[in-house]
């Protein structure tokens, strides 16, 4: 997948848990994430993030650090 199409995806799914009344949003991305991408999916993000991160919305980031952790 197209490094654009990926941020995009996880930008998504952060601004949905966004509107969530859950006080630790970020753990809900993480849990989203490893739950719903394959590890391709996640290595691609895990190389994203060494990259720097770029694009990606500070709860997407933070989501994404803490599930790259988890998973690796």
């Amino acid at each position: 997948m197209s490094p654009d199409k990926m941020v995009r995806m996880a930008n998504q799914i952060a601004t949905f848990f966004e509107t969530q009344p859950d006080a630790d949003k970020a753990q809900r991305v993480a849990d989203h994430l490893k739950e719903f991408w394959e590890p391709r999916m996640l290595d691609q993000l895990a190389a994203h993030l060494d990259a720097g991160g770029d694009g990606l919305s500070p709860l997407a980031l933070e989501g994404a650090q803490r599930v790259v952790k988890t998973t690796a």
